[in-house]
């Protein structure tokens, strides 16, 4: 299952969603494609009948690989 990624209309990253999601704000007209590879779609404007959750790191200094990104 591939995930897109999403910035809201500030430029600041959301979590990824399904491609099914972003296919449905690319139709309506509430998001364009930001980038192509790696594909990011931006939204328009704040969206909040959607539940968007904004994207969070967490970053422990004395390990050598990154993992995947953690929810606030």
């Amino acid at each position: 299952m591939s995930k897109v990624f999403i910035l809201n209309a500030n430029q600041q990253p959301l979590y990824p969603v399904r491609i099914s999601r972003a296919r449905l704000l690319l139709s309506q007209g509430k998001a364009t494609v930001f980038q192509r590879y790696p594909f990011t779609i931006i939204l328009k404007e704040s969206l909040s009948h959607f539940k968007l959750e904004q994207l969070g790191f967490k970053i422990h200094p004395g390990i050598k690989t990154t993992t995947t990104p953690r929810r606030k």
